[in-house]
């Protein structure tokens, strides 16, 4: 039997984003933070790298601003990343707050400018300015979070919850755009249920699980995305997707990623000859940013035939490699590799969607009482492509941003009235389970065959096709089926993927990371590829 739950602020998803937003709301406010497997299934908890911010004293907020504006091919917008940068430190500050264990610094005083945590450079970053946690701060920062949640009682975290639709008036026939909340599938008891709340926030990640490698945790079907579609909300530059640029190659490493820190301290790539290549495309070399890295790569392996290139730090001291790097040694070792010794295989692999759905500098979409934050959102922060270790920081800023406009507006905000369940009646049970994994595998291998790092226009055109045709049979199969994670995550990324590429078809040029070969060049100006829904109201 289905149930049906009110709380002031529904949160869909449990990552960074996500628990941010939560933990920073008030106290007396019911939340509800939901996740459609584990807690930990998303990408933060993967999350090797760390958090960009401007935390030396000779660094400066414009520097930051630049750099991601140079690695954004004149797509970032000036404003949403000058906004995200001038609140890194408090967003920084806040998670030390909260007990996040960074790596400290012992030479502090002589290289770091006093500040007592180790930073470490990244591509495309002209400056140390990278807090970590070894190279595992996504776990630290996810547990630490929490761990912080678990101990606020008007918080509920509710694993197994898959959000089937978001609830609108306009979907109720009734007058007006907001969000009233979510059809939500219980995995646990088989029902879907109806969660009304008075402000709902898209907290679910990327969609890289779209092409078929990606270093990216399974979820990562961009299911916000296209529930925010559904509802109304427009989208921008799902053209853009970064890959990235090394991925651990090994038949029995499932999307393992390879951290850019370990080319911030030294780490050369090289062919299987052992020939370096970097300085033949960017004087940068090994830290130039990862959208030129991974071109690069991609480049050499198309030319030689090659399965992969290496990633060498050997010649550094293995007790530097074995501390800075802990979990990547140990990773890599599992898998016959010793990192102090031999150079690491590696691919590109599809790792972040630059593109989402549309908001402002408080997380609101188009629709009113929806919010999005993190992966999920378009910001105008990453352009082209997302300047590494921005996009966590994006998070926490974005997350808190949107808590405190929720704070602002809750006494103009009633709670839903009683709203329809999820209609059932035509639901049958089938067999057929089957079809979802065939059309998973089949819409995976177009995307990455027609839709990935270069294109042409007739490429994107069978992709198309291909995709309307999985929609159309999805729609059939979904009205008549029983709702599991499987379709409900096939149904939004064939959605997305379409998006995607009707996003790729409007760029008539190569910009960023993605080459179109009917459209070599640059235009003269960077324009943002905006899509409208059907049920967009201006």
């Amino acid at each position: 039997m289905s149930q049906q739950f009110q709380h002031d602020v529904l949160v869909i998803g449990s990552g960074a984003a996500g628990l941010s937003l939560a933990l920073t709301l008030p106290d007396h406010l019911r939340i509800a933070v939901l996740s459609k497997g584990d807690l930990s299934n998303g990408s933060t908890f993967w999350a090797q790298g760390g958090v960009a911010a401007v935390l030396d004293d000779t660094d400066t907020v414009q520097s930051h601003v630049e750099d991601t504006l140079n690695a954004g091919g004149g797509l970032c917008h000036e404003d949403a990343v000058r906004f995200t940068v001038e609140h890194s430190r408090e967003s920084i500050q806040w998670l030390i707050d909260q007990g996040v264990p960074f790596t400290r610094d012992e030479h502090a005083s002589v290289d770091d400018g006093g500040f007592e945590f180790h930073l470490t450079r990244e591509g495309g970053h002209s400056h140390r300015r990278i807090i970590h946690a070894a190279d595992a701060t996504g776990a630290a920062i996810f547990t630490t979070l929490l761990s912080q949640a678990r101990q606020r009682p008007n918080i509920e975290l509710l694993e197994q919850r898959v959000a089937v639709d978001l609830i609108t008036e306009r979907r109720l026939g009734q007058e007006g755009d907001r969000c009233l909340g979510a059809y939500v599938l219980n995995r646990n008891t088989g029902e879907v249920d109806t969660y009304g709340a008075r402000f709902t926030v898209l907290a679910t990640g990327g969609a890289a699980k779209v092409y078929l490698y990606t270093s990216n945790p399974d979820g990562a079907c961009g299911d916000g995305i296209a529930m925010a579609w559904r509802a109304g909300c427009r989208v921008a530059n799902l053209e853009f997707n970064q890959f990235h640029p090394t991925c651990l190659y090994h038949p029995q490493a499932k999307s393992f990623l390879i951290t850019e820190a370990l080319r911030g301290e030294g780490a050369l790539l090289r062919l299987p000859n052992g020939e370096r290549f970097m300085p033949r495309f960017d004087p940068r070399e090994e830290l130039a940013p990862r959208d030129v890295v991974a071109r690069a790569i991609d480049h050499e392996m198309k030319r030689l035939g090659v399965d992969c290139v290496y990633l060498d730090i050997s010649h550094k001291p293995a007790d530097f490699i074995k501390s800075h790097f802990p979990t990547m040694y140990e990773r890599c070792l599992a898998f016959g590799i010793d990192i102090t010794r031999q150079p690491i295989p590696v691919v590109p692999a599809a790792h972040y969607t630059c593109g989402g759905v549309m908001v402002d500098d408080h997380g609101h979409t188009d629709v009113p009482g929806l919010y999005a934050i993190g992966e999920t959102s378009f910001t105008g922060l990453h352009g082209a492509n997302r300047m590494a270790s921005n996009s966590l920081l994006e998070c926490f800023v974005y997350g808190r941003a949107a808590a405190t406009d929720i704070e602002a507006h809750l006494e103009q905000i009633a709670m839903p009235k009683a709203l329809p369940c999820w209609d059932a009646s035509q639901v049958t049970d089938s067999d057929e389970d089957v079809i979802i994994a065939h059309n998973w595998d089949e819409l995976r291998r177009f995307m990455w065959d027609y839709v990935g790092i270069v294109r042409t226009s007739k490429r994107l055109q069978r992709a198309e096709h291909r995709v309307r045709l999985l929609l159309d049979e999805i729609d059939e199969f979904y009205s008549n089926y029983k709702v599991s994670r499987d379709l409900i995550e096939l149904r939004n990324l064939a959605q997305v993927a379409e998006l995607m590429i009707r996003s790729a078809m409007q760029r008539k040029e190569s910009r960023g990371l993605h080459y179109t070969l009917d459209y070599p060049g640059m235009l003269a100006e960077a324009r943002d590829t905006i899509l409208q829904p059907p049920t967009y109201a201006d």
